[in-house]
């Protein structure tokens, strides 16, 4: 089965409703789930389902992808034969924002034509779930069908099944047929391809807007859902990283959060998502909210609904408020001061 599937995860797509998070990222660099990356789950659904041939195609801020993914290791993807493969796009983002997917493909159209695989798996790098793509690939064959979508509840989760050699067709013939993305070429009901719906059942999130960041945030807080995604059989892998247990103060209390490793919590945290190296101070309250690495919050503070991006400091006595529906950003490696009402 891996020699007949191609993974390959769009990063070219731009998403201005959740700016504030990724001027200095990719999407799918984005922190997720106190220890994750967005991209982690898309690359341990395709090397759980045995797929040996990954390529990313990124577009915006790769830098900290670069970094995070590294030679693949941790999926297992650095290999002498097939592996992990990274095609930057070799535009100006200012004159490249118009082309769509299709065209950062056909720039690299000399790795599809080396491809063996029979078969191509295509993803955006943002949908976060537990895929089997080898179940999506016998459906593929059986209904016969040219392209089929990956749907939840009516909605695309932006996977696609399809033939390798139809996928280089519609790379090369790009023009000819005025399709700039996979969405297209599904939109576009002339086209006489099979296009077939694949309708999975488990949990999936698209993250491409800052409330759907905190929602779905919020809800791996749900041991339901954390058990629908983080399967024993099928785990999800990321980077890994030495880090410390989290220390305790005498004082400190932690309802219903996730804590990941090297923290050091001296306050009260309750329904939040709390990554490596936080320092939460003394008589510090935190609610609702998602504080990402190494941020520092001061004694006596109060953080409720709020998106601490990387390397913030609150400072003492800080009080920030946002709501369930529209959640406090604080972007990367700010200081924030004291009474931030919003």
């Amino acid at each position: 089965m891996n020699q007949r599937i191609l993974g390959v995860i769009d990063d070219t797509a731009y998403k201005p409703e959740i700016e504030d998070l990724i001027v200095h990222r990719s999407l799918a660099a984005m922190p997720f789930a106190s220890r994750y990356r967005l991209i982690d789950f898309v690359l341990s659904n395709m090397v759980n389902s045995e797929i040996e041939s990954v390529a990313i195609f990124p577009k915006y801020n790769y830098r900290s992808l670069i970094d995070h993914i590294g030679s693949g290791k941790q999926w297992d993807l650095n290999r002498k034969k097939d592996g992990l493969f990274f095609f930057p796009s070799p535009h100006l983002h200012n004159e490249y924002d118009e082309f769509g997917s299709f065209q950062q493909f056909s720039d690299h159209i000399d790795f599809f034509l080396r491809s063996n695989q029979e078969f191509a798996v295509i993803t955006n790098s943002y949908t976060v779930c537990n895929i089997d793509y080898k179940e999506l690939l016998n459906c593929h064959i059986e209904n016969g069908c040219d392209i089929t979508e990956v749907r939840k509840d009516g909605k695309s989760l932006q996977m696609y099944m399809m033939s390798t050699k139809l996928l280089v067709d519609l790379i090369k013939n790009k023009e000819q047929y005025g399709y700039r993305t996979l969405a297209d070429v599904i939109i576009e009901k002339q086209n006489h391809l099979t296009i077939c719906d694949y309708h999975f059942t488990g949990y999936a999130a698209v993250i491409d807007s800052i409330s759907g960041y905190y929602q779905h945030s919020m809800e791996m807080l749900n041991p339901i859902v954390w058990h629908e995604i983080f399967l024993k059989d099928r785990p999800i892998l990321t980077k890994a990283k030495d880090e410390p247990p989290t220390k305790y103060g005498k004082n400190a209390v932690v309802k219903n959060s996730l804590i990941a490793n090297g923290c050091k919590i001296d306050g009260y945290v309750e329904n939040s998502i709390i990554f490596r190296g936080v320092h939460i101070g003394k008589d510090t309250v935190i609610k609702n909210s998602v504080i990402m690495q190494k941020s520092q919050i001061g004694d006596h503070s109060l953080l409720e609904h709020v998106i601490s991006d990387k390397d913030v400091k609150v400072l003492h006595s800080t009080q920030i408020n946002g709501t369930a529906s529209f959640p406090y950003i604080l972007r990367k490696r700010t200081i924030q001061g004291a009474m931030m009402n919003s």
